[in-house]
């Protein structure tokens, strides 16, 4: 994590403290998808990740007052993922409808219509999500994102600088995650800012 990215984190969770709403939807966006990959992970299973996700949020605002601004919030939000993940490990090896859904759903065959419609409508929405830009944007995030080409090549190619590159492919993820938020369901949105397509 940069020091940029440690004093954004500090200063939403002052504002996060001091009952902002906005603060705790921005760090929400911030980690959300990382918490669901790690539980998805680790459970097997899309319900029970979004269900961890949704505690882990859920006690990082009923609990905003006891939150030290000045430690690492990424540390602070993992731990307690980890914890709630754990724990349900645990309480499913003694319960035999939650030890067969997780312990053995891995090695049962997907549904193929479902993945399917799932991939398809993950599509829809990045393509949606991507024609939405700035026609400049766009191209730099396509480059980037599409042909797999690094910020300097953009940078050569388009004749612009690489602070430009790096700067407007974060304004394409802003709105592409805004995108989302308005358009999807929490499970899919989830799903789509864990994948590697928002990552630099």
């Amino acid at each position: 994590m940069t020091e940029k990215e440690k004093h954004s984190d500090k200063l939403f969770v002052k504002e996060l403290i001091a009952n902002d709403e906005k603060a705790f939807q921005k760090l929400f966006d911030i980690y959300a998808g990382n918490i669901y990959a790690y539980s998805k992970s680790m459970l097997k299973s899309k319900e029970y990740a979004e269900e961890i996700v949704q505690d882990v949020f859920l006690r990082v605002w009923l609990h905003r007052d006891r939150i030290n601004p000045d430690a690492s919030f990424k540390s602070y939000i993992f731990t307690i993922a980890r914890n709630l993940t754990l724990n349900f490990l645990s309480k499913a090896a003694y319960d035999k409808k939650l030890k067969e859904e997780i312990f053995y759903k891995s090695q049962r065959a997907d549904n193929q219509t479902e993945k399917l419609v799932s991939e398809t409508e993950y599509e829809r929405l990045k393509t949606q999500a991507i024609a939405q830009l700035p026609p400049k944007r766009r191209r730099i995030f396509e480059m980037s994102r599409n042909e797999g080409r690094s910020y300097e090549e953009i940078s050569k190619e388009l004749e612009i600088s690489i602070n430009t590159v790096k700067t407007q492919m974060s304004k394409a993820l802003e709105s592409i995650r805004i995108f989302l938020q308005k358009n999807t369901d929490l499970t899919l949105m989830i799903s789509l800012l864990a994948s590697e397509w928002f990552y630099n």
